[in-house]
């Protein structure tokens, strides 16, 4: 039997039009409100040999009856989830 793997890919358009992929780490609902943690995805894997293997936390919000994924502005926010992604992380991988 196999290990079937595959991550939550996804792709985000920036402000320019630009495409960004990225896997889906985890998500965590706070205060009625949705946050992911994302690690970028490269095609061309020596990419990632410059890359600083940190995760982005953006948050889900809706936008003309869309939803999209918005940075955090509030570092202590940032700070906060950041602590409970990371401890969320260990009890999985650890």
């Amino acid at each position: 039997m196999g290990n079937d793997y595959s991550p939550d890919l996804i792709t985000l358009i920036d402000e320019n039009g630009g495409e960004h992929s990225f896997e889906i780490l985890d998500s965590l609902e706070e205060n009625e409100r949705i946050f992911y943690a994302l690690m970028p995805v490269f095609e061309d894997k020596t990419d990632m040999l410059y890359d600083s293997g940190e995760y982005t936390i953006l948050e889900a919000v809706e936008s003309d009856g869309e939803e999209e994924l918005a940075e955090l502005e509030d570092e202590e926010l940032r700070k906060r989830l950041s602590d409970l992604f990371e401890e969320r992380f260990n009890d999985m991988f650890y």
